[in-house]
């Protein structure tokens, strides 16, 4: 036998052969590896793109020029069953951002889980306060995105459509910015103040809660000013006591006017405040006079006013999904001017109102208990809100008129106004009580232009049920008891079959 044929020869051979084969499966793989890596390809095949960008959050990330560091305090593992549910769509939809800026490395974005209770020094260093809350970081800029931003719910707990992606990309948008917008205080006036931490007439709760959106918070006395800054986003004034006088009004009507300004007007009831020649510019009437309301599931029982009523609004929308309610002291009633003839680019819209059995008492300096008087106190009338009777209004003016006069296809950003029957509805001894925050808040986003200029559509949630009769799923229970043991068997017996054959 020669050597060739010899079972040494031919044990050599099988065994290269076998090392030849490994090396190339290797180098298969490692191939495909690279060709993944450098030349990948993905398939959205979930059923509505509930995790796919839009075109315009795309376009936003690659133009990113800083990292930004997304930290998410809950997970899959949460104690909290809504947020257990929730980390699955969080977690999905922050992979494609990811995905989506790996290529930028001046604006990439990272994604961490943080367990709160862990790591709570860390989480105190970062700002965190609440399992829940998500913190969109951009160097020293952070932005906290709750829970309830996430989802829009109806019934109070039926969560009908995700947003997501609107409150990510918007948060990711407000951290980038070079730029710190400004909200100036007004005061002058006996206003309250974002610096003082009274319980009763004190604002610090919202000026750290301003400070931790990246806004900056400055006191402005325009008698001292004689002007309104140049960089001011937006002004608040806060329970003035005293009027305003006619030189601080025009320039306030100019700030709005001829600059697009934004304006929030806290004015508590029974003090005046001279600005009512701006506010019937706006198309807006504080009344003086005092809220009364004889409904007792509308009073609380230290006296205070709960707000159920609603109109849709970016300012009112989160309130509505949530059923949540605003709780007040005294108020104003505050309502669109009745007398004002309609105005092409003016909307006045009532955002908040007391039930219908308030009323507006004007007699509320006299002695007595109150009591509605016909003609003479102010009622709401079912035209408007079903016979609710404002207490919160805003305006809003968009130019949308070419040289001639006529209407143009687009608007042009102008001002905007919201006026409050109430200054101590953002006091810190109510601001976290109910909606109260929510609603501040969200009045300061949409006067500031902040979560209002991106078209990302929500995404719905389908549900799906399989609904089985008792007979059915008797079946089904014998069938998963059962079925499963007779094909192993079945199995067992045919290979043991072919074996003998």
């Amino acid at each position: 036998m020669s050597s060739i044929q010899s079972f040494r020869s031919a044990r050599w051979v099988r065994t290269a052969n076998l090392v030849l084969q490994a090396l190339l499966m290797l180098t298969l793989f490692a191939g495909l590896n690279y060709l993944a890596l450098r030349h990948s390809w993905r398939y959205d095949l979930i059923a509505n793109r509930r995790y796919a960008l839009s075109p315009e959050t795309l376009s936003y990330l690659h133009q990113l020029t800083r990292p930004v560091r997304i930290i998410v305090t809950f997970d899959e593992n949460s104690d909290d069953e809504n947020l257990a549910r929730s980390a699955h769509d969080v977690r999905n939809l922050l992979r494609e951002y990811v995905y989506a800026t790996q290529a930028n490395d001046a604006g990439r974005i990272s994604v961490e889980y943080l367990d709160v209770y862990k790591s709570r020094r860390e989480a105190e260093q970062l700002g965190i306060t609440a399992v829940g809350d998500i913190l969109v970081i951009c160097g020293d800029k952070p932005r906290v995105i709750h829970f309830s931003d996430l989802y829009e719910i109806k019934n109070r707990r039926q969560r009908t459509a995700f947003l997501g992606e609107q409150a990510f990309t918007a948060a990711i948008l407000d951290v980038s910015r070079s730029e710190r917008e400004k909200i100036y205080f007004l005061s002058g006036h006996g206003e309250q103040r974002p610096d003082d931490v009274d319980p009763q007439r004190g604002l610090s709760l919202l000026g750290d809660e301003l400070r931790r959106r990246n806004f900056d918070v400055e006191i402005l006395d325009l008698n001292v000013a004689k002007k309104v800054p140049d960089d001011a986003a937006l002004l608040i004034d806060a329970g003035p006591q005293s009027p305003f006088t006619a030189f601080e009004q025009e320039l306030l009507r100019q700030f709005l006017a001829t600059r697009a300004g934004r304006l929030i007007l806290l004015l508590d009831p029974g003090r005046p405040f001279g600005l009512e020649s701006l506010l019937s510019d706006w198309g807006v009437v504080a009344d003086d006079d005092l809220v009364c309301d004889t409904g007792a599931q509308n009073i609380t029982d230290d006296g205070d006013l709960m707000l159920w009523f609603y109109s849709s609004h970016p300012v009112t929308q989160t309130l509505l999904n949530n059923k949540m309610y605003l709780r007040i002291g005294p108020a104003r009633s505050v309502r669109p001017d009745p007398e004002r003839p309609p105005e092409d680019g003016l909307t006045v819209t009532v955002l908040a109102a007391a039930s219908p059995t308030a009323w507006g008492e004007r007699s509320y300096r006299l002695p007595g208990l109150p009591a509605y008087d016909a003609g003479v106190d102010v009622k709401g009338t079912p035209q408007i809100n079903k016979g609710t009777l404002g207490i919160i209004v805003s305006s809003e003016r968009v130019s949308a008129r070419s040289a001639t006069g006529a209407l143009l296809p687009f608007s042009v950003r102008g001002g905007r106004l919201i006026v409050s029957g109430t200054a101590e509805l953002v006091t810190n001894n109510r601001i976290t009580v109910g909606g109260n925050q929510n609603f501040i808040l969200n009045a300061v986003n949409w006067t500031a232009d902040r979560d209002t200029q991106l078209n990302v559509p929500a995404r719905p949630i389908e549900r799906y049920q399989l609904s089985l009769s008792e007979l059915q799923l008797a079946k089904l229970r014998l069938g998963l008891l059962f079925l499963p043991p007779a094909a192993a068997f079945l199995i067992a017996v045919l290979v043991y079959w072919t074996r003998r054959r």
